[in-house]
């Protein structure tokens, strides 16, 4: 071996090292609790989520899950909880939600919510989610087709009836 060869060697060999030492307080920084913050989108609506380490109370716009009447809101809400577990009850989850309507709010907060979850639990609970509906974590970006100038009032691809007498 060359000289060149040793010198490249040894530096892959302290750079090797210097990353098993870099990693081993981001692993300790894992464990540690911490703050997550994640958002959800669905169509008009937008809603973000912190979870942090407490009791497992989770909040939407101010209003405990337990309080929402709606049971459809509810459900949704509640899917993530029911996927991955009793592991969700180490945290506190707190949703805001604008725009949209009610169910576009709460699918939002849904996907905020497995965000989340799936960030701070890890690979297992993101496997999970993907498996079950893959817009837990993804955005659906489908939006309606906008209506042309000269037929706008009849949408966006209506032609004109035809008559054949």
């Amino acid at each position: 071996m060359s000289k060149k060869d040793e010198k490249a060697e040894e530096k892959k060999a302290e750079t090797a090292k210097a990353g098993t030492a870099e990693s081993a307080p981001e692993q300790k920084g894992k464990a540690q609790p911490r703050v997550v913050f994640s958002t959800g989108k669905r169509r008009k609506a937008v809603a973000s989520a912190s979870l942090k380490p407490g009791k497992g109370i989770i909040t939407l716009n101010s209003k405990s899950i337990d309080d929402i009447d709606n049971k459809t809101v509810k459900l949704l809400l509640q899917e993530p909880l029911m996927l991955v577990g009793e592991a969700w009850k180490k945290f506190n989850i707190k949703v805001t939600s604008k725009g949209g309507g009610i169910i576009g709010q709460a699918q939002a907060a849904r996907q905020a919510i497995a965000k989340a979850l799936s960030e701070s639990l890890g690979a297992d609970a993101r496997k999970v989610f993907m498996s079950y509906d893959r817009n837990m974590l993804v955005y659906d970006q489908r939006r309606t087709e906008t209506h042309k100038s000269p037929r706008s009032s009849q949408g966006p691809r209506r032609a004109k009836q035809k008559s054949k007498r």
